[in-house]
């Protein structure tokens, strides 16, 4: 059964605490093999403690099952990029060199690539991944868009990204205020240029953002 299209993966960085229960969590899930399919980063080290969870988006275009030679990367009909496939995965590290967000990661004890897929034992049945059930805070959250429109009245999802020339849409969202002006996030700007960079942040990570409205 496909996950059902009202549900959807939200995150909302400037609500994550950094307790790293969902990496705890996500360590519980059948299809992970006890690893952790998810991390939490630092946004500005040097000047501040928030952390982001990074999970993977789930582009609609994959950039890491084009770049994989060995086609063990495999996307399901309802849009969920899965682990590569044990008996085609050849440890090469294209993906991991060619995902824009920095997800996949090699295990080198398996020679295999594993990344997020959603849970997918249980989001296809209907059921919330093991990292938003588990989000103290809820800056992981699994929901429908109406759901999420009335816990965050200031939040507005969206889910594309541009990277240089290329436009990148993606089955999760991200979560940003309302009266922002971003529609589209443009991460080749934030990285060259600083001033663009830490406008783009302050608009994603709002201090104080709606965090008491769920």
């Amino acid at each position: 059964m496909p996950v059902p299209d009202t549900l959807e993966f939200f995150i909302d960085p400037g609500r994550c605490i950094g307790c790293q229960a969902c990496i705890q969590a996500c360590t519980e899930c059948d299809t992970h093999k006890g690893q952790s399919m998810i991390q939490l980063d630092y946004v500005d080290r040097a000047h501040s403690t928030q952390t982001v969870p990074v999970v993977c988006l789930h582009c609609d275009s994959p950039t890491c099952a084009e770049v994989c030679p060995a086609d063990a990367i495999k996307r399901t009909e309802d849009g969920i990029v899965q682990t590569a496939r044990k008996p085609r995965c050849i440890a090469c590290n294209n993906c991991v060199l060619a995902c824009p967000f920095g997800v996949p990661k090699m295990q080198t004890k398996m020679n295999l690539m594993m990344k997020c897929d959603m849970c997918y034992d249980r989001t296809s049945v209907g059921l919330k991944p093991w990292c938003a059930s588990a989000c103290p805070s809820q800056a992981l959250a699994f929901g429908t868009r109406e759901e999420m429109a009335r816990l965050r009245p200031h939040a507005k999802p969206i889910n594309t990204f541009q990277f240089g020339m290329q436009t990148i849409r993606t089955k999760v969202n991200i979560m940003v205020p309302r009266d922002s002006a971003v529609e589209i996030l443009d991460v080749t700007a934030a990285m060259h240029e600083p001033t663009i960079g830490h406008e783009m942040l302050n608009d994603v990570f709002e201090p104080g953002s709606d965090r008491g409205d769920a």
